[in-house]
């Protein structure tokens, strides 16, 4: 919220300067909204309601590593070291995901919304003002929406990987996977049009059907299933270590196996 736009305020630290937030929020209008049109105050404290809610999302977004980190600490000491494994390439590709989703929605998909919604304004006679709350609610939503959209592949990879789901049943029924995606992008959009609704239902259908292909990789190499071996329960499955002539703790980390 008050971090400067840029180091000219340090020659008069008591005079108002620029804050990063207000550019950003400037360029988004630039951005998107053509010039003709004309963004107004609903009610009078619009503009602070504003400054605060974007601070809040943008402040969110510099943060999740350090909340990413957390939540992997929190976690890490009951994973197994196969689980632990597979923490580092989920997290990376969800992020990226998120951030290929987040700048899809931004350049692609908004521009189709946003056009699509004002050329309705001549056809009905109103004039080109619109909303500042209402339009950056779209903007937040949309942009979070589809990150979060663009991330669900992952979370079907890692089901599959450790035996949640069988991918099977999700090309059984690959048909209502289709029609869900589209609901869902219908929703994600929903003043964009059929146009916008399939700008973002192609890139989540590939990448749905990217994750079932990568998922029945890992489907190929499991172990078949059975019982496991007296060495294997034998060991600790957080640490591999020896279990003791209990059969309850382990001998290295003292964990219980049960």
């Amino acid at each position: 919220m008050v971090l400067p736009a840029d180091a000219s305020f340090l020659n008069d630290p008591l005079s108002f300067y620029k804050p990063l937030i207000s550019v950003i929020i400037l360029y988004i209008k630039a951005r998107l909204l053509p010039p003709n049109v004309l963004l107004i105050a609903g009610s009078f404290t619009a503009p602070i309601e504003l400054y605060l809610i974007a601070s809040v999302v943008f402040g969110l977004i510099v943060s999740l590593p350090v909340l990413a980190y957390e939540g992997y600490r929190f976690i890490d000491p009951a994973l197994k070291p196969n689980e632990r494994k597979a923490v580092y390439p989920f997290v990376t590709a969800f992020t990226l995901l998120f951030a290929v989703g987040a700048i899809f929605a931004f350049e692609v998909l908004l521009p189709f919304i946003v056009l699509g919604t004002l050329v309705f304004l001549p056809i009905t006679g109103a004039a080109p003002f619109v909303n500042i709350e209402d339009f950056y609610t779209l903007v937040f939503y949309t942009i979070l929406m589809t990150g979060i959209a663009f991330t669900l592949p992952v979370f079907i990879v890692i089901l599959a990987k450790f035996q949640i789901i069988e991918t099977s049943r999700i090309t059984k029924n690959r048909t209502y996977l289709w029609v869900g995606t589209y609901i869902l992008t219908a929703i994600i959009t929903p003043d964009g049009g059929p146009i916008a609704d399939v700008a973002l239902f192609v890139p989540i259908i590939l990448l749905l059907e990217g994750s079932l292909f990568i998922a029945r990789r890992y489907e190929k190499n499991r172990p078949p299933k059975g019982r496991k071996s007296e060495q294997e329960d034998l060991t600790c499955r957080f640490c591999s270590g020896p279990i003791d002539s209990g059969g309850v703790f382990c001998g290295r980390c003292g964990r219980s196996r049960l």
